[in-house]
């Protein structure tokens, strides 16, 4: 049995040098003369960190960074808020046309988000809202794979019987949604949160073709604006991408074990 546990131990720890190994070779080769990249393999640090740094961290990559969190910040919010409410309303509500409404959210699901980029972007154009981050943050209020997972977890995780009794006891319907509705989902709101976070981190293409501005400019087009015209300094940008990963790698540090029990919590029991 001690072998077994001693065993299971070794290949954990042999997998997660694997699986860590990318983000070593991405932190070393951050710290090389951009050209030195093609001459060897950067296994152990070099010397060229500080001059790295004096690249990436300007004061328009600062402020790239702050758009980056300010916009996600704010995605996320109204992403979460609108899928709670709407997973509410079809998962402890019944009125006309439900079933066709909830399978064409889930119908749009299949289709890429890359196909309603033109015509999104032509309406951020009419509205006149191109050059600013509100089609960033709008963006978050269309998630049908928020909808559906909030759905599912209301169904199987928020009791039925606890409403009703709310409702007998006169209490109103946006009560009992912030009151009752809202701890029960914790689990949910922070998996969820996590998931629309990143995504809305890592966006490039969205801010790419309806932000033109560089001090507007978000974390992904900063980076990828770090070269100059006559230059591709490739160790400035991976050094840069390596600053633009560690709050994700914090983010899922404190929340593994609630992203876990969000995405569990709504299963199907047997």
């Amino acid at each position: 049995m001690r072998l077994q546990k001693l065993l299971l131990y070794v290949v954990l720890v042999l997998a997660s040098l694997v699986f860590l190994f990318p983000f070593y070779m991405m932190l070393t080769m951050g710290t090389y003369y951009s050209e030195d990249l093609f001459k060897t393999l950067p296994i152990l640090p070099s010397s060229y960190l500080l001059e790295n740094l004096k690249t990436v961290v300007s004061p328009s990559f600062l402020l790239n960074y702050w758009n980056s969190f300010y916009v996600a910040v704010l995605f996320t919010a109204a992403s979460v808020g609108v899928c709670a409410m709407t997973g509410f309303a079809f998962a402890k509500y019944e009125f006309r046309g439900k079933g066709f409404l909830y399978g064409f959210i889930l119908l749009t699901m299949m289709i890429p988000g890359q196909l309603g980029l033109i015509a999104f972007v032509m309406e951020m154009k009419w509205f006149h809202l191109n050059n600013t981050h509100a089609p960033l943050i709008i963006s978050g209020l269309n998630n049908a794979f928020g909808v559906f997972f909030m759905t599912q977890f209301m169904r199987s995780s928020v009791p039925t019987e606890v409403i009703e009794s709310a409702r007998i006891d006169g209490c109103t319907e946006p009560r009992i949604f912030g009151s009752i509705v809202i701890p029960f989902l914790m689990p949910a709101i922070s998996t969820l949160g996590l998931i629309c976070f990143l995504g809305s981190w890592n966006n490039y293409l969205l801010p790419l073709v309806t932000i033109n501005r560089p001090e507007l400019y978000t974390l992904p087009l900063g980076i990828a604006n770090l070269s100059t015209q006559y230059r591709t300094d490739y160790s400035a940008s991976i050094l840069g991408l390596t600053l633009g990963t560690l709050p994700l790698i914090i983010l899922f540090l404190f929340g593994s074990k609630t992203l876990v029990r969000g995405l569990t919590g709504g299963a199907v029991k047997g």
